[in-house]
C-alpha cells in the first residue's frame, strides 16, 4: 500500500515521527475543538515525545496492515508543514470479516470546506480496492450532525444505535453505527 495518495485537493499522506511537531501542534491548536468528541486526553498528550511514539507506533501498525492513518494536506503545501486533518481506519480484521473502523478529525478552521468528504471517498476506494475489505463502520454520537452528514454524503447508512458505546470527555455516549459496503465485494 502507498503512504501518499491524492485528491482534487489534497494530499493523504502517512506520516512518520519526523512530523511529530506538526502534529502536536494540530492537536494543541484544535484542542478545545475536538474535545467534545474524543477521549479524556493527558496533559502528555501534547507532548513531542508522545506525538513521537504515536506516529512510530502508528507507522509499525500501517507496515503490519492492523492500521493506517492518513493526514491530510492541502496541495499547496507541498512541504507538508501543516496537516488540516486525519482520517484512520483501525481495527483492520481479515480473514471471514474484512472489515474496519472509520476515525477522522478535521481543523477548525477548515470545516464546511468538503476537504473530509473528499478524504473520506478517496480512503473507502482504497479500503474497498486495494486493501479488499468488505465494511467500513464510522461509529458517530448523534448530536454530532455535522459528521452524520459527511459520512452520509459518501454513501453510509444508519445500521442502528450502540448504547453506552465509548466514553467520551468522561462520558458513556451513544453511538450510531454508519457503515458503508463493498458492494462489488460478493
Amino acid at each position: 500500500m502507498k503512504r501518499i495518495y491524492e485528491t482534487e485537493r489534497l494530499i493523504l499522506k502517512v506520516l512518520d515521527e519526523s512530523y511529530a511537531e506538526s502534529v502536536m501542534q494540530f492537536y494543541i491548536k484544535n484542542k478545545d475543538f475536538l474535545e467534545p468528541f474524543e477521549h479524556t486526553k493527558s496533559k502528555t498528550f501534547y507532548t513531542l515525545e508522545n506525538h513521537k511514539l504515536t506516529l512510530r507506533l502508528e507507522e509499525e501498525a500501517f507496515l503490519k496492515m492492523n492500521m493506517v492513518r492518513f493526514w491530510l494536506f492541502k496541495k499547496e503545501d507541498t512541504q507538508f508543514e501543516r496537516p488540516i486533518g486525519s482520517l484512520a481506519l483501525t481495527n483492520i480484521i481479515r480473514g471471514v470479516f474484512k472489515s474496519c473502523f472509520l476515525g477522522y478529525k478535521m481543523d477548525k478552521d477548515e470545516i464546511n470546506k468538503g476537504y473530509m468528504t473528499e478524504a473520506i471517498q478517496a480512503v473507502v476506494k482504497i479500503a474497498f480496492g486495494y486493501m479488499k475489505l468488505h465494511r467500513i463502520e464510522a461509529n458517530i454520537m448523534p448530536r454530532n450532525e455535522r459528521s452524520i452528514k459527511v459520512v452520509e454524503k459518501c454513501g453510509f447508512v444508519k445500521e442502528g444505535l450502540a448504547r453506552q458505546y465509548l466514553k467520551i470527555n468522561g462520558i458513556w455516549e451513544d453511538h450510531y453505527h454508519m457503515v458503508i459496503l463493498n458492494e462489488d465485494d460478493v
